[in-house]
């Protein structure tokens, strides 16, 4: 049987008031260098949602741009496959798609419980008013479909149906890996076990916790984005350093690092914890090492050990993903749910096509090539 995420809402609320507390303060672009969005609150019942709230910026991050991840990510992540005969005409379906949605203004969006992360973390349904969400965000911003993206069907089916219910459109956006009792996967998968013997060797990579040396957050960012930025997309957040330490002081993150032999850090893990759920907003290393130094299986190693130590969820997002299947990990297609009756009928009938498009070309490409 599949264990659920299962968060307090006193834990939940306690980080979001740490969350909030932080971006209402700062403009998003000084944190996060390619971010353009205002943080806001919600209230759901006794529970505190923070929001993003967007007005069609152009060149935003992903995480905040539904445009970013359904074209100009798309766009990068076909031409990705290496198969011209199917990617030339994707692309250009994927061009057309995208100025149907430029027109429909598909940025003019709020994201609901948006952490500026690839993979938001969710309280409880059953913790949540989620009628009182839905109204207030449609009474506060008419002018914008109301989003909540991250959800997968094996961790929230809930959330997914009870969206469905109040008219929310399901749009697959990608595949994420999810690992439950990870002591057990490591007896099961060899890769996973070898991997974990990694931290133990005596090579010189040490894997630590980063607390409050400034220097290491300096580095920590450089990592991020020699790996994240530079080899996989500029289209990703782009995490500036002082949001990294804000949000480990904060409580927000803990940050974990892979120090050589001259104490120089060249890898970098961040896990966000919510009760019994571990994700990895944060990872970065020195891609100009050899691979056989294996810096990215001990940062995946690291994620996974604090899992199994702490008997803990742990979703690896999307990305890499023989390697995820490799060690355990199962695929979940993960879903946004936009509500849009509000809107008028054209911008209605853009989104609807995206979904048409995403579920019968997006979801088959990302089984058949196991994305």
């Amino acid at each position: 049987m599949t264990v659920l995420p299962d968060v307090s809402l006193d834990e939940f609320n306690a980080r979001a008031a740490a969350f909030l507390a932080l971006h209402r303060q700062s403009p998003s672009e000084s944190l996060i260098k390619n971010l353009h969005t205002r943080v806001e609150s919600i209230s759901a019942g006794n529970a505190c949602l923070p929001v993003t709230v967007n007005h069609a910026e152009t060149d935003n991050a992903w995480v905040c741009s539904p445009y970013t991840t359904y074209c100009s990510y798309a766009i990068e992540e076909t031409a990705r496959l290496g198969r011209p005969v199917l990617t030339r005409p994707l692309s250009r379906l994927i061009h057309c798609m995208g100025a149907l949605l430029k027109r429909a203004e598909i940025d003019r969006a709020v994201a609901i419980n948006n952490w500026l992360v690839s993979t938001n973390c969710y309280p409880r349904l059953r913790d949540v008013d989620i009628d009182q969400a839905i109204d207030e965000a449609k009474s506060r911003w008419p002018d914008h479909a109301i989003w909540f993206r991250s959800l997968n069907a094996a961790h929230h089916a809930d959330w997914l149906h009870a969206l469905a219910d109040r008219g929310g459109m399901l749009l697959p956006s990608r595949q994420v890996y999810l690992f439950e009792n990870i002591a057990e996967l490591v007896r099961q998968h060899t890769d996973l076990k070898r991997d974990i013997s990694l931290l133990r060797r005596k090579d010189g990579f040490v894997c630590e916790r980063i607390l409050d040396n400034e220097t290491d957050f300096v580095r920590a960012e450089e990592l991020y984005d020699d790996l994240y930025i530079q080899k996989y997309s500029r289209l990703n957040p782009q995490y500036r350093h002082p949001l990294i330490m804000a949000w480990s002081k904060a409580g927000l993150l803990q940050l974990f690092g892979l120090r050589d032999t001259a104490g120089i850090l060249q890898g970098v893990v961040g896990l966000f914890a919510f009760g019994n759920l571990i994700t990895s907003p944060i990872v970065g290393y020195n891609t100009h090492l050899p691979q056989k130094v294996g810096l990215y299986r001990r940062l995946a190693a690291c994620v996974l050990r604090e899992g199994a130590t702490h008997g803990r969820l742990v979703n690896l997002s999307a990305g890499v993903a023989h390697f995820k299947r490799q060690r355990g990990g199962r695929p979940a297609l993960e879903y946004s749910a936009v509500l849009v009756d509000h809107l008028p009928p054209h911008r209605r009938r853009a989104i609807q096509a995206l979904g048409f498009l995403t579920r019968n070309i997006g979801i088959p490409i990302m089984r058949k090539f196991k994305l």
